[in-house]
């Protein structure tokens, strides 16, 4: 677990291996940016580092080292969310733990993950600890929503913004996952979230279907480009999820071709209908035919 392993954030890496090296270290930290771009695990190996006995990145060999790798270090804990939220119970629990003197070093670290899945009660209680800290204590609160968490919270906290993974970042590590034939769109699908990529995995061949219905539209005639609906109508429990897609892809055309502006419409329409539950063949049915029609004028209808 070191940081040349993590993904991206480059100026974050070098710069909490500098608080350490100098002794900054704060009691609360607060790491924000979007899911998936490895801020828990940037969190975990800065841990690490601060419980090392030799405060060094490279080392795995101290007391304090092995116990952290297997997962077995007394001053260590992570917390996350129990179920849909983080409750006042799991604060006040590490709270008993926190007023505790380290036992393996100088250091206790805590992180708790999804922080904004704190409950209003577990924040009021977090608050206190944050006011008046051990020395010893270091907080790290993760989260992709800072807005859901107290003012008074953030106020307490030294805020460390996460920049998402680049494209070229995110394209080199998929490769070396395996994966092939990564497109652009794919990419932009993935939003610089690692975790958002391989979450999406599973789910490559449907938005790629998407990607075809958009490349299809003008270069089809109504006949084949109506088979290419099948991604569509097997996906049902899935559809809200790819029409989004569908409107993100169309809307790029727009900078290509005005006139795309009218499909978005029709996406957007569908998406209204089905929530209505209106048919659902027939909704995805019109709403490209709609679109087909649109990008090819000698074929709409008056």
């Amino acid at each position: 677990m070191d940081f040349q392993n993590l993904i991206g954030n480059e100026k974050i890496k070098q710069e909490l291996k500098k608080i350490v090296q100098e002794n900054r270290i704060v009691n609360s930290y607060l790491w924000t940016g979007v899911e998936g771009i490895g801020k828990k695990e940037f969190a975990k190996t800065f841990a690490k580092l601060i419980l090392c006995q030799n405060h060094r990145e490279d080392c795995h060999t101290c007391d304090s080292c092995i116990k952290f790798e297997s997962e077995n270090h007394p001053d260590f804990l992570c917390i996350e969310p129990d179920g849909k939220s983080i409750k006042i119970e799991q604060i006040r629990a590490m709270q008993e733990k926190v007023y505790e003197k380290p036992i393996n070093g100088e250091r206790k670290v805590y992180i708790l993950n999804d922080a904004e899945k704190m409950t209003q009660e577990a924040q009021n209680c977090l608050l206190k600890t944050l006011e008046e800290p051990p020395a010893y204590a270091v907080i790290i609160l993760i989260t992709s929503n800072e807005a859901a968490l107290l003012l008074t919270i953030k106020s307490r906290c030294l805020k460390i913004p996460f920049e998402k993974i680049s494209n070229e970042e995110l394209k080199k590590y998929l490769l070396e996952k395996g994966e092939q034939n990564i497109s652009e769109e794919l990419l932009q699908l993935y939003d610089g979230s690692i975790g958002k990529a391989l979450n999406l995995k599973e789910k490559k061949e449907e938005y790629e279907g998407v990607i075809d219905l958009v490349k299809g539209i003008e270069s089809s005639d109504y006949i084949d480009y109506q088979k290419k609906e099948e991604i569509l109508l097997k996906n049902k429990e899935n559809i809200q999820e790819l029409l989004a897609y569908f409107m993100i892809l169309l809307y790029q055309k727009t900078k290509e071709n005005l006139q795309y502006r009218r499909t978005i419409e029709y996406v957007e329409e569908a998406k209204l209908r089905l929530t209505r539950n209106a048919n659902f063949d027939m909704t995805i049915d019109q709403m490209l035919r709609k679109i087909w029609e649109e990008m090819n004028e000698k074929h709409r209808r008056n």
